[in-house]
């Protein structure tokens, strides 16, 4: 007798991955009362860093057509915790939106942010399996595109990234696995990742709230809204669909927080392993 599949659920359950919507719903639709703390345009084909405190909004904006950004996060007072992309997929999901957070790296394992806005939230999974704001894949870089196609092209995310973060005492090394902002993907039949032409439209936004203190980077990639392949022979350089992004910093009005606190690491205290076990 063949054994019945059980249903397909999340790998990854629990108190500490449920979110308080009550709490961030209005951290993202108040927005009237909001304080503008910073804001600047990114230029194409290349990259900022900028802090945005403990307690605050950030909003990434298209400010002239579709265009995808590549962005990375620390812990502004250390950069060894930093935004893990893996982690976040498997406690949240491969295209992350509204109410998912962004996980930090081991040992740290903490939300560094959590999505509290996005225009694109609607556009669900299209007939193709695309869908918005990736974890699957990572920053475009130089030595990929010296591997396939032999091109130095010194403006790839990788490269913005590493000059953003150089002015804050960050290196190349620094630079990890992106969240890719208002990039649409999937795998395909073959389980390979594919990229789509950017459906976001010009006032498209993804805002975020700092769970902490954070240094954030973000790269207008040099693929703009992706219509045109990077990879491959004879393509043609896609820079006329290339387009900044504006970046916001908010202060949140006095009294939305209530009694909102930095969020805590796990309390583990095991040793990995290295004390006696009964087994042993």
């Amino acid at each position: 007798m063949s054994q019945q599949p059980r249903l397909t659920e999340a790998a990854y359950q629990g108190p500490a991955l449920e979110v308080d919507r009550d709490f961030y719903r209005p951290i993202g639709e108040q927005t009237e009362r909001r304080e503008v703390v910073g804001e600047f345009t990114i230029p194409i084909r290349s990259g900022q860093a900028w802090e945005v405190p403990a307690g605050h909004v950030c909003r990434i904006s298209t400010v002239e057509g579709p265009q995808v950004g590549d962005l990375n996060l620390w812990n502004r007072h250390d950069p060894r915790e930093r935004f893990w992309a893996s982690r976040t997929r498997q406690l949240q999901a491969a295209h992350v939106s509204t109410f998912d957070r962004l996980w930090s790296t081991l040992p740290f394992l903490r939300p560094m942010a959590t999505i509290v806005g996005d225009t694109l939230a609607d556009y669900g999974t299209d007939s193709e399996g695309g869908r918005f704001h990736d974890t699957l894949g990572t920053r475009c870089d130089p030595y990929v595109s010296t591997m396939l196609n032999g091109v130095d092209f010194d403006y790839h995310c990788h490269s913005n990234l590493v000059r953003a973060i150089l002015p804050f005492g960050l290196t190349e090394f620094d630079v990890h696995d992106v969240l890719n902002v208002f990039q649409c993907t999937g795998l395909n039949d073959k389980d390979e990742y594919f990229m789509k032409t950017c459906p976001a439209q010009q006032g498209d936004h993804f805002e975020f709230f700092a769970e902490q203190d954070l240094l954030a980077a973000l790269s207008t990639c040099p693929g703009g809204d992706l219509s045109k392949p990077m990879f491959g022979e004879d393509n043609e350089d896609p820079v006329e669909n290339c387009h900044p992004l504006k970046v916001t910093v908010y202060a949140l009005p006095e009294g939305l927080l209530g009694d909102w606190r930095e969020p805590n690491s796990p309390n583990y205290r095991g040793g990995h392993g290295l004390k006696p076990q009964p087994w042993g």
